[in-house]
C-alpha cells in the first residue's frame, strides 16, 4: 500500500480529478465569485427573521417533490409496461393518459384538481361531516395529488421506451424455461427497464423539484412562497430571488447526485 495520505473525494473520485476539466473550475470560480458577491454586496438583514419560514418552505418542497416522484412512478411503471406489452384495452387508455397529461399544463391540471374537486366535496355533508374533511379542505392533498399524476404520465412514456428496451431474445428465453410471468416481470423485465431509463427519471425529478413553486397558487407553503412573502413584508426583491435560486440549485445537485450513486450501485443490486 503506498504511504500517500486519504484524498478528499467528490462523487467517489478525488477532488483534483473531479476539477481537471476546465469548464468545472470555470463554473466553480464563478459560483464562488458570485456568492461571495452576494453576500458582501446584498442585503441579507432580512434573512435571521425568515429563517423557519424558510426551512419549512425547504422542507415543503423537499417532501412535495420526493413523495409525488414516488408515487408517480408507481403508476408510471403500471402505465409504460401497459402500453409496452398490455392488452389494447389497457394500451389504449394508458396511451391516452399520458397524451392528456404531456399535453396540458401543470397548473392547468393544479387548478382544476384544487378548484373542480375542492368545489364539489363540499357539496355532500356526509363527506364534510367524516374524518377525511379536514385533510381534504386543505390545499396540499390537491398539489400531491396534481404533481403526482403529472409526474406519472412523463415518466409513463420514459418507461414505456425502457420496457421495449428490454432486449426481446432474454423474455423468450425466461418463458421458454417455464418462469412464471410476475417472476420474469419482476427479476428481468422491470430491473432492466428502470436501468434504462434513470438518467432520464433522474432529469424528470429534477424537472419535478422545479414544478413545485407552482402549488404557491393554492396557498401552500414551499420555498418560492417564502420568497415571496419576504418580498411583499420587506418590499425586498432581489435577495429573495437570489436564495431562492441558491437553494433550488442544492436541491437539484443532491438530486443528480443521489441518481449518479444508484445508477453505479443498481447493476450490482440487480445481479
Amino acid at each position: 500500500m503506498g504511504a500517500a495520505g486519504p484524498a478528499a473525494l467528490v462523487g467517489g473520485r478525488p477532488v483534483i480529478a473531479f476539477l481537471r476539466p476546465t469548464h468545472r473550475r470555470a463554473m466553480l470560480t464563478i459560483a464562488l465569485a458570485a456568492l461571495a458577491a452576494s453576500a458582501l454586496l446584498l442585503d441579507w438583514s432580512w434573512l435571521p427573521r425568515y429563517l423557519p419560514l424558510i426551512a419549512q418552505g425547504v422542507w415543503t418542497t423537499l417532501w412535495l417533490t420526493v413523495v409525488t416522484m414516488s408515487l408517480g412512478m408507481v403508476l408510471a411503471i403500471g402505465l409504460g409496461f401497459a402500453q409496452a406489452a398490455g392488452p389494447a384495452w389497457l394500451a389504449w387508455p394508458a396511451r391516452v393518459y399520458c397524451t392528456i397529461i404531456r399535453g396540458t399544463p401543470l397548473l392547468l391540471q393544479l387548478w382544476l384538481l384544487y378548484f373542480g374537486l375542492g368545489a364539489f366535496f363540499p357539496q355532500f355533508p356526509e363527506l364534510r361531516q367524516s374524518f377525511l374533511w379536514p385533510i381534504l379542505r386543505e390545499a396540499w392533498p390537491y398539489a400531491v395529488l396534481a404533481l403526482t399524476l403529472s409526474a406519472a404520465g412523463y415518466e409513463g412514456e420514459v418507461m414505456r421506451g425502457a420496457f421495449r428496451g428490454v432486449p426481446h431474445g432474454q423474455i423468450e428465453a425466461a418463458r421458454a424455461m417455464g418462469m412464471p410471468r410476475f417472476t420474469l416481470f419482476r427479476r428481468i423485465w422491470l430491473p432492466q427497464a428502470l436501468h434504462r431509463a434513470l438518467p432520464t427519471i433522474a432529469g424528470e425529478t429534477v424537472l419535478q423539484m422545479k414544478s413545485t413553486p407552482l402549488v404557491a397558487t393554492i396557498t401552500v407553503l414551499d420555498t418560492y412562497s417564502v420568497a415571496r412573502r419576504v418580498t411583499q413584508d420587506t418590499f425586498i426583491v432581489y435577495e429573495p430571488l437570489v436564495l431562492l435560486a441558491i437553494v433550488y440549485i442544492i436541491i437539484a445537485g443532491l438530486i443528480v447526485l443521489f441518481f449518479r450513486k444508484l445508477e453505479a450501485r443498481l447493476p450490482a443490486r440487480m445481479a
